[in-house]
C-alpha cells in the first residue's frame, strides 16, 4: 500500500519559517496532485495548498504570500515552506496525493497520518 509520511512539524514563535514534508513510500509510477491540509472551524480539513503534476500551484488565501508549496517527482516528496507563521496556523497539516503504481492502474487517494505545527510565543 502507499503510505504518505509527513515531517517537518515543530514549535516555532510567530514570525518564524517552517518547512513540512511528505514523502511517498512505496513504488509510485505518478502522481498527480499533491496537496497539504489542515483543520478548520466547521470543516473536517480545509486545503492550504496543492500542486498538480505539472507544478501549478493553488493556495488558500490564508497561506497566499506566506506559504510556498513545491514537489520533487524523482523522490514523490511534496514540500510546503511555511513563512511568516501566524498562531492561528496552529493545526496538524496532513498531506494528500493522487497516485497510481501502475502505468494503467487507477488512481487512488492517500492521506498521511499528520505532523504538528505550532506557532506560539
Amino acid at each position: 500500500q502507499v503510505h504518505l509520511m509527513e515531517s517537518g512539524g515543530d514549535l516555532v514563535q510567530p514570525g518564524g519559517p517552517l518547512r513540512l514534508s511528505c514523502a511517498a513510500n512505496a513504488i509510485i509510477f505518478s502522481i498527480n496532485v499533491m496537496a497539504w491540509y489542515r483543520p478548520a472551524p466547521g470543516k473536517e480539513r480545509e486545503s492550504v495548498a496543492a500542486i498538480t503534476s505539472r507544478s501549478s500551484t493553488y493556495y488558500a488565501d490564508s497561506a497566499k504570500g506566506r506559504f510556498t508549496i513545491s514537489r520533487d517527482n524523482a523522490k514523490n516528496t511534496v514540500y510546503l515552506q511555511m513563512n511568516s507563521l501566524k498562531p492561528e496556523d496552529t493545526a496538524v497539516y496532513y498531506c494528500n496525493a493522487q497516485v497510481r503504481t501502475t502505468r494503467w492502474g487507477p488512481w487512488y487517494y492517500y492521506w498521511g497520518q499528520g505532523t504538528q505545527v505550532t506557532a506560539s510565543s
